[in-house]
């Protein structure tokens, strides 16, 4: 198992998981982001995302996306956007390798947070973080809103 930072060529296959992610979670038909998108964002000039990924036998298998944030209240810190595993190797350490890498690199950037979503039926997830001492905030609430309303909020204004 190889653990590095990647670059554009691994885009097609991180798209892969990209869309094995949304399989998982049963929403297949949401990935519309582009092995192009995923260049451009990840890549250019001012990269909006970063990304580690794990390699067995030269296949790329596991990724862990993030980018960096701050809060008012605690300065830097990093959102892993999403750690994926394939599924025939989950359970191989591969995910906790992914995920000691986040860590350390928060520790190297000297973020005073990392944080991330999990849902509720993932339970071996959210075993795994709360095994590793990672504090899930039940009284928080996860808003988002997408393009179909942000275009309805603004056409109401």
């Amino acid at each position: 198992m190889n653990i590095r930072k990647g670059n554009p060529e691994d885009m097609q296959s991180v798209l892969g998981l990209i869309k094995e992610l949304a399989i998982f979670e049963k929403e297949p038909e949401a990935v519309v982001i582009t092995v192009d998108d995923l260049v451009r964002d990840g890549f250019g000039e001012n990269p909006l995302f970063h990304i580690f990924v794990a390699e067995v036998e030269e296949e790329i298998v596991g990724i862990a996306l993030y980018y960096y944030r701050y809060s008012t209240w605690k300065g830097k810190t990093i959102h892993l956007e999403d750690l994926i595993v394939k599924d025939k190797m989950r359970g191989t350490g591969l995910g906790s390798a992914l995920y000691t890498a986040i860590m350390k690199q928060g520790k190297k950037e000297n973020v005073r947070r990392v944080e991330w979503n999990v849902l509720d039926w993932n339970t071996p997830a959210v075993k795994f973080y709360e095994n590793s001492g990672a504090k899930i905030l039940e009284e928080w609430r996860v808003v988002q809103m997408d393009e179909k309303g942000i275009n309805s909020y603004l056409a109401k204004l």
